[in-house]
């Protein structure tokens, strides 16, 4: 009895650390770029996974705050997508770089003319735009329409420890070196829904260690069964 409890208790554990390991962190629509610099110009990359168990997404769209405007904006085309954009009057003038905006790109959409996002499935979707405000932080709150009518708003600004539900993506802005882009970069390079997903938030830590202790767990029972056998 002492044996088969010793066993179990070992692979139980094996098990569950494996299958920690194995399951995939919280995903959200998270942002990236080419150039964070301030002033300068970059590719904006956006990629926004499916987390709906059911429905496809059917439309992506990125606000861009009217306190932090870009002066020039160009939209990534896709296939299976349709581009829209929206211009608004700014509430007051903003600067941008050397320029004074009255008017700006608030918003930028993609809706899809195919399938969408299928389930368990991403896709990526950039601006190239500039130049980047003089701030710490880009905030470009997005909103993901689903086939079924769900719609989700990812626009809550972390402010403390705990990451909430649906986070805003927030682009981390870098100081300025002077060598950084003073114009609009080449057309975004498309990207398909069957690209390999490189998460690159690697193994969950805790999961790791779990399976170290579930692997020594299951070599001390081996040893403990052969001695007394």
């Amino acid at each position: 009895m002492t044996r088969t409890i010793g066993w179990r208790t070992a692979a139980l554990a094996l098990t569950v650390a494996l299958t920690s390991l194995a399951a995939p962190a919280a995903a959200h629509v998270s942002v990236d770029s080419t150039s964070s610099e301030r002033g300068g110009y970059g590719m904006i990359t956006f990629r926004v996974p499916n987390e709906s168990d059911t429905s496809a997404t059917t439309k992506v769209a990125i606000s861009i705050p009217t306190d932090t405007p870009l002066a020039s904006v160009s939209v990534q085309s896709k296939p299976g997508w349709k581009v829209s954009t929206t211009t608004s009057k700014l509430p007051k003038p903003v600067k941008a770089g050397e320029l004074e905006l009255t008017k700006a790109v608030t918003e930028v959409s993609w809706t899809a003319t195919g399938d969408g996002i299928p389930v368990a499935g991403f896709d990526t979707f950039a601006i190239s735009g500039g130049p980047l405000p003089d701030a710490e932080e880009l905030v470009l709150p997005a909103t993901q329409m689903y086939a079924d009518g769900t719609v989700v708003e990812w626009n809550t600004v972390q402010t403390g420890d705990v990451e909430p539900e649906h986070p805003a993506p927030m682009l981390t802005l870098t100081e300025s070196t002077g060598g950084g882009h003073h114009g609009p970069e080449a057309k975004a390079t498309e990207h398909s829904a069957t690209e390999t997903d490189n998460d690159d938030s690697g193994p969950d830590p805790i999961a790791l260690i779990a399976l170290g202790l579930a692997a020594v767990a299951l070599v001390l029972s081996v040893k403990k069964n052969r001695t007394r056998a």
